[in-house]
């Protein structure tokens, strides 16, 4: 597999966690990896973005604290965050 497609790989899987950990209404193939997660993107807010972390932390075994000040950017859209999540990744 080239690195594209397994990067679209490792972006459905954590559209699945992020689905899976909201019981959101959407099927995770439809959220557009570069959409914004907050807002109007796929419309998740400071709760969502916290019980995501909580769901990537127990995953992926590594802590994504609430007070990061790269959190804008690491939660900017699915494509960042899975860039982040396979830069520190231990699972």
């Amino acid at each position: 597999m080239d690195n594209l497609n397994v990067q679209a790989v490792q972006e459905l899987e954590v559209a699945e966690l992020i689905v899976a950990t909201l019981n959101l209404e959407v099927q995770p193939a439809e959220i557009d990896p570069k959409a914004p997660l907050y807002g109007e993107g796929l419309g998740l807010d400071s709760l969502d973005i916290l019980e995501i972390a909580l769901a990537i932390s127990k995953t992926y075994g590594f802590k994504l604290r609430s007070d990061d000040e790269d959190n804008t950017t690491i939660f900017r859209s699915l494509h960042h965050l899975n860039q982040y999540i396979q830069q520190h990744r231990v699972k």
